[in-house]
């Protein structure tokens, strides 16, 4: 194990990490994440894309150290952050002891004890995703075992994973399929999540053509809209025309909520649903 002198969240850390295999995404290569698949991975580790820092994200980031500090005085073990390196493999521990036996993963759920993590570790489970994290952990720093401790803000609750050789394997047999195709500059496979990535000239064109109708008629609706509450405000009668324009008024039932009527809760409607058919949305990011 390499002791790697970065200081996790900086510049240089990010940086860094575009390069190596790191836990946190060991379950996107296995196709297994719930927020990353191969190919948004992909896009990243290209520099296609960049790394968002979400809510949750920024929540687990600030109360880290209120974590580890609830979790030392619980265990009486105390862990320092460490960066480490094993070949191409990294890890961003959030604590590992003098002896580096023993290895911490902190998780901070926004919901806390009311999060479907803390349910699971009641329950004696690790969500796949963080138990590849940690096995990825154990194999960079070879430690012993880890602690995976999820804090609530006021209390935590603590779970031991032991080392898991064959899932290490596969995490490595992963990584192996996913460099290649870094190697390659080849995306790997899509899935239904996935969003394509677009820069070829024709898709540019078309969409820079359809960016400009869309402002167009964006700033043609702001006119309208404008010139329609001009003529509401000056008609009086429920009816009134002139220069080609006619204003009407007029009642409208509103529409039903079919989920607050008594006799159809529990009623399962699919079998009274029209036919299902394909349509396409098309909106602008800028």
């Amino acid at each position: 194990m390499k002791i790697v002198q970065l200081v996790q969240g900086s510049p240089e850390w990010v940086e860094y990490r575009l390069k190596m295999r790191n836990a946190s995404e060991s379950a996107a290569v296995l196709g297994v994440s719930p927020w990353c698949t191969p190919y948004q991975l992909w896009l990243l580790k290209t520099g296609r894309a960049v790394t968002k820092t979400t809510q949750a994200m920024q929540h687990g980031t600030d109360m880290e150290p209120a974590a580890r500090t609830a979790y030392e005085a619980q265990t009486g073990n105390i862990m320092q952050p460490l960066v480490v390196q094993d070949g191409l493999y990294s890890a961003s521990l959030d604590g590992i002891t003098l002896d580096e036996d023993l290895i911490l993963e902190i998780k901070c759920p926004v919901r806390g004890a009311n999060s479907k993590l803390w349910e699971a570790l009641e329950a004696g489970k690790v969500p796949e995703h963080y138990l590849i994290q940690v096995q990825h952990q154990l194999m960079v720093s070879a430690a012993t075992k880890a602690h995976l401790w999820v804090f609530a803000g006021v209390r935590g609750r603590l779970h031991v994973v032991d080392r898991d050789q064959a899932l290490m394997e596969s995490i490595r047999a992963a990584w192996e399929t996913f460099q290649s195709f870094r190697d390659t500059d080849t995306p790997p496979p899509l899935s239904e999540a996935d969003t394509v990535q677009r820069d070829d000239p024709g898709w540019q064109t078309a969409a820079q053509a359809f960016a400009d109708a869309k402002r167009s008629a964006d700033q043609a609706d702001a006119s309208l809209v404008t010139a329609r509450d001009a003529l509401v405000k000056l008609a009086v009668h429920p009816r009134e025309q002139g220069a080609g324009v006619t204003v009407t008024r007029y009642w409208k039932a509103g529409n039903v909520d079919y989920r607050r009527v008594p006799a159809l809760s529990g009623v399962d409607l699919s079998s009274y649903r029209g036919k299902g058919r394909e349509e396409v949305r098309v909106t602008t990011t800028q």
